[in-house]
């Protein structure tokens, strides 16, 4: 994508166009799989902690972001699907795991099945599934 895009796309989403945006932006769109806040800060050192932490929870908020819950407590975030924006989510997709290299991948052919549980009002799902990747398969003699 172009700056003119990155542009475009957050003025569709009613954002603000600031570098920090367009380079957090940048990194996920050249992501083949899901990027930690971590990932984050060690390859844009030169935005703050605070400034990173609320670019990441404007686009969600946006639409332009999911957030995929870790195992460890810590979180990982990946591109929404163009059909998300401002009026919520649109997607429940299985995400997998690689026990390997730890990365983590969006599946969007691969869907959760609704649920619907008796009394209580589901909000989001989310599955994520534990395994070797495709890659690192390839590796394992």
């Amino acid at each position: 994508m172009k700056f003119s895009d990155y542009k475009k796309l957050l003025k569709t989403h009613e954002l603000r166009v600031t570098d920090c945006r367009i380079d957090v932006l940048d990194k996920f769109h050249h992501s083949s799989y899901a990027m930690s806040f971590k990932d984050l800060e060690e390859d844009l050192a030169e935005y703050d902690r605070v400034t990173l932490y609320r670019t990441l929870h404007s686009f969600i908020d946006k639409g332009l972001l999911h957030r995929i819950p870790g195992d460890e407590g810590f979180a990982s975030y990946a591109l929404c699907p163009q059909e998300c924006g401002n009026h919520g989510h649109h997607h429940d997709h299985v995400h997998f795991k690689c026990k390997l290299c730890g990365h983590i991948e969006c599946l969007p052919d691969f869907s959760i099945p609704k649920v619907e549980v008796p009394e209580y009002e589901i909000n989001e799902q989310s599955l994520v599934l534990n395994g070797v990747c495709k890659i690192c398969k390839k590796s394992i003699p």
